[in-house]
């Protein structure tokens, strides 16, 4: 499994949700089509935003925002 999950729930909603449950945010991003992608810090965490928000689990692949890049090793200078 992923820390990520993208959901059909407002950032907002899923900040609230977090903060009553104690879990801690990596990154939390709103998707161009509607809802958002929320990245957890730890796997315990994202399976239980998973258990609580499973109605609202976006199956398969989703576009993201342009101004969020994944990030990328540096090169290396020898």
């Amino acid at each position: 499994m992923s820390r990520a999950v993208n959901l059909t729930a407002t950032p907002e909603a899923v900040k609230a949700l977090c903060l009553r449950h104690n879990a801690n945010i990596s990154t939390l991003e709103a998707l161009p089509a509607g809802g958002c992608r929320v990245v957890l810090v730890t796997m315990a965490d994202a399976d239980m935003i998973r258990l609580k928000m499973k109605d609202k689990i976006i199956s398969g692949t989703v576009v993201r925002s342009g101004q969020f890049h994944a990030r990328t090793a540096q090169p290396r200078h020898r």
